[in-house]
């Protein structure tokens, strides 16, 4: 999932990619313009994403499939429908919401995306507003051949 806020707080645009919800492609953002952060270290506007195929990592219980393959692979809190993994009731904040087991393997695989509810510090990136496009793509190059349905 690619997300994006344009034109926010102090005229920079937020992006990230969340594996949050679950997981059925590989994907990358690449802003136009990049930068490892400007003077004031308000911006962090680099090429980030998922470009692993999760799906051929993906843990059984956490796999949907199809036709005898993983077509995608489910959150745990779509798995498991618990405040731990979901990250609700007490565990709504981000002191109580840790990295599950699932989210770790997630974030070594593609550490610029979000893995849990509050990886944020890792995981949100900023360029400047108005003067930067975005590209996203969809299965770059170091996916699997394996092709979603």
């Amino acid at each position: 999932l690619a997300e994006f806020t344009l034109v926010g707080s102090s005229n920079h645009d937020f992006y990230d990619v969340s594996l949050v919800d679950g997981y059925n492609l590989p994907l990358d953002i690449t802003p136009s313009t990049t930068d490892s952060g400007n003077s004031s270290g308000t911006t962090n506007c680099r090429r980030i994403g998922c470009d692993s195929d999760l799906r051929d990592i993906c843990p059984k219980e956490l796999a949907v499939q199809a036709g005898g393959h993983v077509v995608a692979c489910k959150s745990a809190c779509d798995a498991f429908n618990t405040s731990q993994y979901c990250c609700t009731g007490e565990h709504a904040n981000p002191n109580s919401c840790q990295p599950s087991q699932y989210s770790v393997v997630f974030k070594k695989a593609c550490p610029t995306a979000y893995s849990y509810a509050y990886d944020d510090r890792s995981s949100t990136f900023t360029c400047t507003s108005f003067a930067t496009d975005y590209t996203i793509t969809f299965c770059p190059g170091k996916a699997s051949a394996a092709a979603p349905p």
